[in-house]
C-alpha cells in the first residue's frame, strides 16, 4: 500500500471502531441500572442490601456517573470489534507464519482481560471489609457512587489489563526478544518483582487483591515458558 493507501485504510477501520463504540455506549447508557446493580452487588454482599445505599453529594453526579458507565460498558462490549480492527490494519504487514497466530493472540486477550475482570469483582467484597475495618471501629463508611464505582472498575481494569501478560511474554518469545531458557533462569526474580508489582499497582491497597494479582500472574510466567517451547519447537522444522 501507498502512504494515502494506509492512511484510508486506517481511517476506514477508525470510522468502523467509532461507530460501533457509539452505538455499544448507547446500549450501556439505556441499560445502565441493571450495570449499577451489578456493580453494587459486592458493596452489597458486605453491608446486606437494606445498608446498600450509595450517596450522591451533588446535582450533577448521576448524570456525570451515567456518562461514565456508559463509556466503560461501551468499550467492554464493543473490544472484540475493537481489537478486530486493529488486527485487520496490521494484517497487511504481518508474514504468513505471523497472521496465524493473530486470531488465538485476540482470542486469548479477550478470555484474559474477562477472566481477570471476573476475578476482580469476585474478590472485591474481600477488599471492602478490609478497607472498612482498617480504619477503626470509630470510623462509619458513607460511599459516594464516584469513589466506590470508580475503585471497582478500576480494579477490573488492572486486574484485566495485568492478565494479558502471558500474551505479552509469549509473544516476545515468538519475536525472540526472550528465550523461554533466560525466562526459566529469572524465576526468583520474577516471584519478587511480580510481587513487588501487584502491590504497587492493586488500587484497593489491601492484600487480598494483591494475592489474587501476584499468583496468577506468576502462573502466567511459568505458562508462558512452556507455551513459548512449545510453539518454538513447533516453528523450528519449517524454519
Amino acid at each position: 500500500m501507498t502512504l494515502a493507501e494506509h492512511i484510508g485504510e486506517l481511517r476506514r477501520r477508525l470510522i468502523v471502531s467509532a461507530t460501533v463504540l457509539v452505538i455499544t455506549a448507547t446500549v450501556a447508557f439505556v441499560v445502565y441500572p441493571h450495570i449499577l446493580n451489578f456493580l453494587k452487588e459486592p458493596y452489597c454482599n458486605v453491608v446486606g442490601p437494606k445498608r446498600c445505599v450509595l450517596y450522591v453529594t451533588g446535582p450533577l453526579e448521576g448524570l456525570a456517573l451515567r456518562i461514565k458507565i456508559a463509556t466503560y460498558g461501551g468499550l467492554f462490549l464493543a473490544s472484540p470489534v475493537l481489537l478486530w480492527e486493529a488486527w485487520r490494519f496490521v494484517t497487511p504487514g504481518l508474514r504468513r507464519n505471523e497472521k496465524r497466530y493473530a486470531v488465538p493472540f485476540i482470542l486469548a486477550s479477550i478470555t484474559l482481560f474477562a477472566a481477570g475482570a471476573v476475578l476482580a469483582y469476585y474478590i472485591f467484597p474481600k477488599a471492602l471489609q478490609f478497607l472498612g475495618k482498617i480504619g477503626g471501629p470509630s470510623l462509619h463508611q458513607i460511599y459516594s457512587p464516584s469513589n466506590y464505582l470508580g475503585l471497582i472498575v478500576a480494579l477490573m481494569a488492572i486486574f484485566g489489563i495485568t492478565f494479558e501478560f502471558p500474551v505479552v511474554l509469549v509473544s516476545l518469545q515468538l519475536a525472540g526478544v526472550l528465550k523461554p531458557a533466560k525466562l526459566a533462569s529469572w524465576r526468583r526474580w520474577a516471584i519478587v518483582g511480580l510481587t513487588a508489582f501487584a502491590a504497587v499497582i492493586t488500587p484497593s491497597g489491601d492484600p487480598f487483591s494483591m494475592l489474587a494479582l501476584a499468583i496468577p500472574l506468576y502462573v502466567f510466567y511459568e505458562a508462558s515458558i512452556l507455551i513459548g517451547k512449545l510453539l518454538l519447537r513447533r516453528r523450528t522444522p519449517s524454519g
